[in-house]
């Protein structure tokens, strides 16, 4: 389950923090990987990094052209796409009232759209080839909860199971799965920069975010690793058969339990 020799997988988001490591874990299991980042140097470094089959290439998962000749390059470099990892993602912080907009509609659109455009690109793939698929969607525990000051977060991770759900039933003629992973908090960048802006809204120190807010309600108050939502990303992409499919997995070191 865990050799994508053969495979191409295309993960965006991929030039930090999980992206990154889920690209790596593939790259290891033998898949020949396309690393997509908005951040399209950051990108092509970090494919050159892996070794192998690995390319970097310019993404941004919110413009539909970038998105659809994005997978055309990869198509012609390395293949058509077995494996999509939607993982691109950004945060804000804030209490709806004094959310603007603007803010709600990007963060919308990197998180949904983003899902919809490359999930869209990728069936097509997968259906052209004959050869099926995996979809992964990156949730979050917010898919199943919620926080205050995360609205648009919250909404956007929650509408991803539904997206993921639906691609499950018109993707499975075709042999294509689709999922959610969820992971929990993990100190990557983006969950860094959350932590003080945190302090900030609620009043307490940053100990106080990680310890009473953060971690508050796992079994044994440590965060989820990289490493943790690699090897889930890595198993989800190589299930053998359409068993596993319309559903969410939770790595939160039983934050969220369901």
């Amino acid at each position: 389950m865990n050799d994508l020799t053969g495979k191409v997988a295309l993960v965006t988001g991929a030039a930090s923090g999980i992206g990154r490591a889920i690209a790596a874990a593939y790259a290891t299991a033998g898949a020949s990987v396309a690393v997509a980042d908005i951040a399209h140097d950051k990108a092509k470094q970090v494919a050159a990094d892996m070794g192998g089959r690995a390319i970097g290439i310019a993404m941004d998962v919110t413009d539909e052209a970038q998105v659809d000749d994005g997978f055309a390059r990869v198509e012609r470099e390395l293949g058509s796409v077995d494996i999509l990892v939607s993982n691109a993602g950004v945060q804000i912080i804030s209490p709806l009232v004094d959310l603007s907009l603007a803010d709600w509609k990007r963060m919308l659109a990197i998180h949904m759209d983003g899902a919809f455009l490359t999930s869209r690109a990728a069936m097509r793939q997968m259906v052209a080839s004959g050869r099926g698929g995996s979809v992964i969607l990156m949730g979050s525990a917010h898919s199943h909860v919620a926080s205050k000051f995360k609205a648009p977060y919250v909404a956007a991770k929650h509408g991803l199971l539904g997206l993921a759900r639906v691609i499950a039933k018109e993707g499975a003629a075709d042999g294509i799965r689709s999922n959610v992973l969820c992971p929990g908090f993990v100190r990557t960048p983006l969950v860094e920069k959350q932590i003080p802006e945190q302090a900030r809204e609620l009043g307490i120190s940053e100990e106080e975010v990680v310890r009473d807010v953060m971690l508050r309600d796992t079994v044994d108050g440590e965060f989820t690793t990289l490493e943790d939502i690699a090897d889930a990303a890595l198993f989800l992409a190589g299930f053998g058969s359409k068993a596993l499919t319309g559903q969410s997995l939770v790595v939160t070191h039983g934050w969220h339990m369901h």
